[in-house]
């Protein structure tokens, strides 16, 4: 959902790229589509930068470590880590990639697949500034707001505290929507009334009307790895020894939700579960 058109705004920047999935269509696809070329562990050693844009932490220390693509980079190559990954892995991923001689940038991002494909991502970065400041004409063929977090797994740690945000945020608005609903207001009305006001969210003016009243529930973002981020920014929390008490409760019932639902699911499809929820 999300490499697909990044891939296609580094071409547009003028970048070689070469592309690899766990599913060989797909790979043939984006290279038709593209004019790229498949990316492979017999040629990895010619990329100066290899960019990972996958579901979790254990997946990318299996593809890096486990399958031999980082020990086949050349040394001083740079990996980008874009996933959605734990923080502490992150960190940990990065001291193992410097010890064979690997740069390493942690830079998951925000926007969903709209802003992707119009390489209008916000990029949160952690690692060192010197490296990253080599690897911005990449980034900003990417995204539009690029920012340095801290050191090697803040990048991480940022997007999932971002998403505990964002995803406690269409909760509440959705209730909104719900308790405005039986009292007579249309969600329509109660939306417009949101946007003009200080209740107005990423949710209210991109997801509500565009996805949810439409009952297209379409934002390229699913349910499942909103609830995978969630269970970051949990474990971030514990780790830290802060205890979670509004937003606990936003977690208990995202990861309910999650297990009544297949792993399509988008994530506005909040909106009928919590209907559902409260009947």
């Amino acid at each position: 959902m999300m490499g697909a058109p990044m891939s296609a705004c580094l071409v547009k920047a003028g970048f070689r790229v070469l592309v690899a999935d766990a599913d060989a269509t797909r790979v043939g696809s984006m290279c038709e589509e593209l004019s790229v070329s498949p990316l492979t562990l017999d040629v990895v050693a010619e990329v100066d930068v290899l960019i990972t844009m996958l579901p979790n932490s254990k997946i990318v220390e299996m593809v890096l470590l486990a399958n031999g693509w980082a020990a086949a980079l050349r040394k001083g190559a740079l990996v980008i880590d874009m996933s959605s990954s734990e923080p502490v892995r992150s960190r940990e991923l990065g001291a193992t990639l410097a010890g064979q001689g690997l740069h390493y940038l942690d830079a998951p991002v925000s926007g969903g697949v709209k802003r992707a494909t119009e390489g209008k991502l916000a990029i949160l970065v952690g690692g060192d500034q010197a490296v990253m400041a080599e690897a911005m004409p990449i980034l900003e063929a990417m995204g539009s707001s690029i920012l340095h977090i801290g050191p090697a797994g803040c990048g991480h740690a940022s997007k999932a505290l971002n998403n505990l945000v964002s995803a406690c945020g269409l909760m509440v608005t959705v209730e909104a929507l719900r308790v405005a609903e039986r009292f007579g207001i249309s969600p329509e009305a109660m939306t417009d009334v949101l946007n003009a006001s200080s209740g107005k969210s990423n949710t209210s003016e991109n997801k509500v009307k565009q996805f949810m009243l439409s009952g297209t529930y379409g934002s390229g973002f699913s349910l499942h790895l909103m609830d995978k981020d969630l269970g970051i920014a949990q474990a971030l929390a514990e780790s830290v020894d802060y205890p979670l008490t509004f937003a606990r409760n936003g977690i208990d019932l995202w990861h309910n939700m999650a297990a009544k639902v297949g792993p399509t699911a988008d994530h506005t499809e909040m909106y009928r579960l919590l209907e559902q929820e409260g009947n």
